[in-house]
C-alpha cells in the first residue's frame, strides 16, 4: 500500500503538467473598472494567445510548458499587463485592471509636420518591411452569427488552419491567396431555417479574409483616402507611441500606426451609406446598408501577423414591385488567430483545403472534447438573447451534439 501510494504521489505532478493551464479572468479600467473588450492577451515571447469579449473576460488555455512564462495582457491606451502564468492560472473570478498610458492622452499634441495621409502612405508603403515575407501558418477560430428581422436565426464556429506565403502585394485584391483548412466545426439547428437562403453561400471564412485591408492592399497608396486623411491625438500600445490616422467621407476609416517602424497595428472601417440592387430572390431584391469591421494585429519576432478580425455586414430585402422593406438580415463574423508559426515548412496541400461552398455543408461530427480546450473568444453576457433564440428548439450544446 505505501509503495503504491508513493507511486501516486510521484505521477500526480507529471499528469498535471501534461494538462493546460486556464487563465480566466475579467479585464477592466484600473480607475473607472470599465470592462475592455477585445484586450489581446498572450505570452510574452510566445506565438499563442486570444482575445477578452466586448465584457472584457476571456478563458485562454496555455500549454503546460509555458507554465513559467509571462502572460501579457495590451489595450491600446494602456500600460499592458505581465505576470507568470503559473500565479493566475486556476484562479475564479479575477480581475485584471490595466492603467491608462502614463503619459495622459489628452494631453498630447500633434507636434511634428506629418499629414494622415504622409503617415498612412509610409505605414502602406512599409508593408513588405513589417509584415511577414516568408510563409507561415496559423491556427485560429472562427464564428459566425446570422440575424434576421431581430431574430438570431443560426451559429456556426469552426477551428482552422491558414496558411499564406507572404504579405507580397496581390495582383487580383479579390481573389484570396491564403489556403485553409478545416478542423472542427459545430453548429445550430437554425441552419435549417429557410431564412438562411438569403445570406450568401458562398464560404464566409474566405470571403472574411479578403476583408484584411493590409494584406490585400485594399486602402489604394495614391487615391483618395490618403490624399485626405487626418490626424487624431497619439495614442500608445505596448509600450509604443502610436499615430491616429482618419478619414470621414464615403466612409469612416481610422487607422493606428505604430510611430517607430510605421506598421499598422489596428484598423476600423464603417460605411452606413446605403447602395443599390445586389440581387433577387423570391420576388425580393436586397440592397446593402452598412458594413462595419476591425482588424488588428499583434507582433511576433518583429513582423505583425494578424490578431483578430470582425465584420458585421447589414442587408435590406424590399419588395420587388412596391418596393417596400420587407425584412433586414444582418451577418456577424469574428476571427481570431490564436497561435502562429513563422518561417513554417509545413504546408496545407490541395486535398487538405476547405471546400470552397458554404461551411454549414462541410459536416463534420462534433468534437466536445477538442472544444474544451480550444482557444475560443468568450461568450458574453450580452449573449443572452443570442442563446434565446438559438435554444427554442433545443439547448445548443446538444443541438451542436446531434446536427
Amino acid at each position: 500500500m505505501k509503495k503504491l501510494l508513493f507511486i501516486l504521489v510521484i505521477a500526480l505532478p507529471v499528469v498535471s503538467r501534461s494538462q493546460n493551464l486556464t487563465i480566466s479572468a475579467r479585464i477592466q479600467d484600473k480607475e473607472t473598472g470599465e470592462a475592455l473588450g477585445f484586450a489581446s492577451v498572450g505570452v510574452k515571447g510566445v506565438a499563442i494567445g486570444t482575445i477578452s469579449n466586448e465584457q472584457g473576460e476571456f478563458d485562454f488555455h496555455v500549454p503546460p510548458e509555458n507554465r513559467n512564462d509571462i502572460l501579457v495582457v495590451s489595450m491600446l491606451g494602456y500600460r499592458s499587463f505581465e505576470a507568470p502564468i503559473w500565479t493566475l492560472a486556476g484562479i475564479a473570478d479575477q480581475v485584471i485592471t490595466l492603467d491608462k498610458s502614463p503619459i495622459e492622452l489628452q494631453e498630447i499634441v500633434v507636434s511634428d509636420t506629418l499629414t494622415g495621409g504622409d503617415i498612412l502612405g509610409i505605414a502602406l508603403s512599409r508593408i513588405e518591411q513589417n509584415y511577414p515575407m516568408e510563409p507561415f501558418l496559423m491556427d485560429g477560430f472562427y464564428r459566425d452569427i446570422k440575424k434576421v428581422g431581430g431574430t438570431y436565426i443560426s451559429l456556426l464556429e469552426a477551428a482552422v488552419q491558414i496558411y499564406d506565403e507572404n504579405y507580397s502585394e496581390p495582383r487580383n485584391k479579390y481573389r484570396l491567396r491564403e489556403r485553409v483548412k478545416l478542423l472542427e466545426v459545430r453548429k445550430s439547428i437554425g441552419y435549417e431555417s429557410k431564412f438562411t437562403h438569403y445570406f450568401d453561400q458562398i464560404n464566409l471564412l474566405e470571403d472574411l479574409l479578403l476583408h484584411n485591408d493590409v494584406r490585400y492592399r485594399k486602402v489604394d497608396l495614391e487615391g483618395e483616402v490618403v490624399e485626405n486623411a487626418g490626424r487624431e491625438k497619439n495614442s500608445f500600445y505596448d509600450g509604443h507611441a502610436i499615430y491616429v490616422v482618419t478619414y470621414d467621407k464615403e466612409y469612416k476609416l481610422k487607422v493606428y500606426i505604430d510611430k517607430e517602424d510605421f506598421s499598422i497595428i489596428h484598423l476600423e472601417l464603417e460605411d452606413s451609406t446605403e447602395h443599390g440592387y445586389l440581387g433577387k430572390k423570391k420576388n425580393l431584391i436586397s440592397k446593402y446598408v452598412g458594413l462595419k469591421k476591425t482588424l488588428d494585429f499583434r507582433r511576433y519576432q518583429g513582423k505583425m501577423y494578424p490578431n483578430y478580425i470582425t465584420v458585421t455586414s447589414r442587408i435590406n430585402w424590399y419588395d420587388a414591385k412596391t418596393d417596400e422593406i420587407r425584412f433586414e438580415t444582418e451577418l456577424f463574423q469574428q476571427l481570431l488567430i490564436n497561435r502562429v508559426r513563422a518561417n513554417s515548412a509545413e504546408r496545407i496541400g490541395s486535398t487538405e483545403r476547405m471546400r470552397n461552398y458554404s461551411l454549414q455543408y462541410q459536416d463534420q461530427p462534433y468534437n466536445k472534447k477538442f472544444w474544451e480546450n480550444y482557444n475560443v473568444i468568450k461568450e458574453t453576457p450580452l449573449d443572452t438573447k443570442i442563446l434565446a433564440d438559438l435554444e427554442k428548439l433545443a439547448p445548443l450544446e446538444k443541438q451542436f451534439e446531434e446536427y
